[in-house]
Protein backbone atom coordinates (compact mmCIF):
# COMPACT_ATOMS: atom_id res chain seq x y z
CA UNK A 1 0.00 0.00 0.00
CA UNK A 2 2.09 2.54 -1.20
CA UNK A 3 1.28 6.59 -1.48
CA UNK A 4 1.36 6.41 -4.50
CA UNK A 5 -1.35 4.06 -5.46
CA UNK A 6 -3.43 5.62 -2.58
CA UNK A 7 -3.41 8.95 -4.38
CA UNK A 8 -4.76 6.97 -7.77
CA UNK A 9 -7.32 6.06 -6.12
CA UNK A 10 -7.94 8.75 -4.40
CA UNK A 11 -7.75 10.82 -8.01
CA UNK A 12 -9.74 7.61 -9.33
CA UNK A 13 -12.83 8.26 -6.73
CA UNK A 14 -12.98 11.82 -5.81
CA UNK A 15 -16.35 12.03 -6.94
CA UNK A 16 -17.49 9.77 -4.01
CA UNK A 17 -15.81 12.41 -1.48
CA UNK A 18 -17.29 15.25 -3.94
CA UNK A 19 -20.49 14.00 -3.53
CA UNK A 20 -20.62 13.37 0.02
CA UNK A 21 -18.71 17.01 0.63
CA UNK A 22 -21.66 18.50 -0.99
CA UNK A 23 -24.29 17.07 0.59
CA UNK A 24 -22.91 17.89 4.57
CA UNK A 25 -21.22 21.00 3.91
CA UNK A 26 -22.80 24.32 3.14
CA UNK A 27 -20.37 26.56 2.54
CA UNK A 28 -17.13 26.62 0.82
CA UNK A 29 -14.55 26.93 3.58
CA UNK A 30 -16.58 24.19 5.45
CA UNK A 31 -16.61 21.97 2.08
CA UNK A 32 -12.72 22.61 1.85
CA UNK A 33 -12.24 21.17 5.40
CA UNK A 34 -14.36 18.40 5.52
CA UNK A 35 -12.52 17.43 2.06
CA UNK A 36 -9.16 17.45 3.14
CA UNK A 37 -10.29 15.75 6.64
CA UNK A 38 -11.97 12.94 4.66
CA UNK A 39 -8.76 12.35 2.60
CA UNK A 40 -6.45 12.80 6.09
CA UNK A 41 -8.50 10.33 7.67
CA UNK A 42 -8.37 7.79 4.52
CA UNK A 43 -5.19 8.20 4.14
CA UNK A 44 -4.35 7.41 7.67
CA UNK A 45 -6.54 4.25 7.50
CA UNK A 46 -5.30 2.64 3.76
CA UNK A 47 -2.83 0.43 5.78
CA UNK A 48 -5.80 -1.48 6.86
CA UNK A 49 -7.66 -1.80 3.67
CA UNK A 50 -7.64 -5.33 3.15
CA UNK A 51 -9.53 -5.36 -0.25
CA UNK A 52 -12.54 -7.52 1.32
CA UNK A 53 -14.97 -4.67 -0.49
CA UNK A 54 -14.09 -2.56 -3.59
CA UNK A 55 -12.35 0.53 -2.75
CA UNK A 56 -14.90 2.64 -3.35
CA UNK A 57 -17.54 1.18 -0.76
CA UNK A 58 -14.50 1.72 1.85
CA UNK A 59 -14.12 4.97 0.49
CA UNK A 60 -17.93 5.95 1.04
CA UNK A 61 -17.94 4.55 4.36
CA UNK A 62 -14.81 6.62 5.78
CA UNK A 63 -15.97 10.02 4.39
CA UNK A 64 -19.41 9.28 5.60
CA UNK A 65 -18.14 8.76 8.97
CA UNK A 66 -16.28 11.78 8.81
CA UNK A 67 -18.99 14.05 7.36
CA UNK A 68 -21.24 12.57 9.91
CA UNK A 69 -18.62 13.51 13.04
CA UNK A 70 -17.76 17.14 11.60
CA UNK A 71 -21.59 17.32 10.66
CA UNK A 72 -22.05 16.63 14.87
CA UNK A 73 -19.08 18.45 16.56
CA UNK A 74 -20.60 21.73 14.41
CA UNK A 75 -24.06 21.19 15.87
CA UNK A 76 -22.05 20.59 19.08
CA UNK A 77 -20.01 23.45 19.02
CA UNK A 78 -23.67 25.66 17.79
CA UNK A 79 -22.27 26.73 15.01
CA UNK A 80 -25.38 25.44 13.03
CA UNK A 81 -28.49 24.52 14.64
CA UNK A 82 -30.28 20.90 13.84
CA UNK A 83 -30.90 20.09 9.94
CA UNK A 84 -29.20 22.23 7.59
CA UNK A 85 -31.34 24.94 5.56
CA UNK A 86 -28.88 26.52 3.45
CA UNK A 87 -29.01 26.35 -0.35
CA UNK A 88 -26.20 24.59 -1.03
CA UNK A 89 -23.86 25.27 -4.01
CA UNK A 90 -22.40 22.62 -5.87
CA UNK A 91 -19.50 21.59 -7.37
CA UNK A 92 -18.80 21.09 -10.40
CA UNK A 93 -21.02 24.09 -11.97
CA UNK A 94 -22.07 21.48 -14.87
CA UNK A 95 -24.82 20.00 -12.90
CA UNK A 96 -27.77 20.44 -14.74
CA UNK A 97 -31.19 22.10 -13.83
CA UNK A 98 -32.67 18.79 -12.79
CA UNK A 99 -29.82 17.29 -10.99
CA UNK A 100 -29.37 20.45 -8.65
CA UNK A 101 -33.33 20.56 -7.72
CA UNK A 102 -32.86 16.54 -6.95
CA UNK A 103 -29.26 17.61 -4.66
CA UNK A 104 -31.92 19.98 -2.67
CA UNK A 105 -34.75 17.50 -2.18
CA UNK A 106 -32.05 15.40 -0.36
CA UNK A 107 -30.13 18.13 1.14
CA UNK A 108 -33.93 18.24 3.18
CA UNK A 109 -33.49 14.56 3.93
CA UNK A 110 -31.77 13.46 7.69
CA UNK A 111 -28.05 13.23 7.43
CA UNK A 112 -28.82 9.10 7.29
CA UNK A 113 -31.57 9.35 4.95
CA UNK A 114 -29.25 11.81 2.27
CA UNK A 115 -26.27 9.13 2.60
CA UNK A 116 -28.48 5.83 2.13
CA UNK A 117 -30.14 7.59 -1.21
CA UNK A 118 -26.54 8.74 -2.23
CA UNK A 119 -25.55 5.22 -2.12
CA UNK A 120 -28.77 3.95 -3.74
CA UNK A 121 -28.15 6.58 -7.03
CA UNK A 122 -24.86 5.78 -6.87
CA UNK A 123 -25.41 1.73 -7.77
CA UNK A 124 -24.92 0.08 -4.81
CA UNK A 125 -27.51 -2.40 -3.55
CA UNK A 126 -29.22 -2.74 -0.42
CA UNK A 127 -26.78 -5.28 1.19
CA UNK A 128 -23.69 -2.61 0.44
CA UNK A 129 -25.49 0.19 1.61
CA UNK A 130 -26.36 -1.57 4.93
CA UNK A 131 -22.51 -2.46 5.13
CA UNK A 132 -21.07 0.86 4.32
CA UNK A 133 -23.53 2.79 6.95
CA UNK A 134 -24.00 -0.15 9.89
CA UNK A 135 -27.57 -0.56 9.61
CA UNK A 136 -29.46 -4.08 8.96
CA UNK A 137 -30.13 -4.79 5.90
CA UNK A 138 -33.96 -5.40 6.47
CA UNK A 139 -33.79 -1.44 8.10
CA UNK A 140 -32.30 -0.32 4.97
CA UNK A 141 -35.23 -1.80 3.20
CA UNK A 142 -37.47 -0.23 5.29
CA UNK A 143 -35.73 3.16 4.93
CA UNK A 144 -34.76 3.13 1.23
CA UNK A 145 -38.79 2.66 0.66
CA UNK A 146 -39.40 5.58 3.25
CA UNK A 147 -36.99 8.23 1.76
CA UNK A 148 -38.25 7.53 -1.66
CA UNK A 149 -41.51 8.10 -1.04
CA UNK A 150 -40.46 11.28 0.94
CA UNK A 151 -38.48 12.30 -1.34
CA UNK A 152 -41.41 12.12 -3.98
CA UNK A 153 -43.47 14.38 -1.78
CA UNK A 154 -40.71 16.61 -2.11
CA UNK A 155 -40.47 16.85 -5.37
CA UNK A 156 -43.99 17.03 -6.46
CA UNK A 157 -44.36 19.80 -4.16
CA UNK A 158 -47.01 18.07 -2.01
Amino acid sequence: MTEKSYLQKIEEHKGIIFKVVNLYADDLEDRKDLYQEIVYQSWSAYARFQGNSKFSTWLYRISLNVALTHLNKRKKRGEIKGESTAEPRFDPPELSERADFLYRAIKQLTEIDRSIIMLHLDGFDNTEISEITGLSKSNTNVKLHRIKQQLSTILNGK
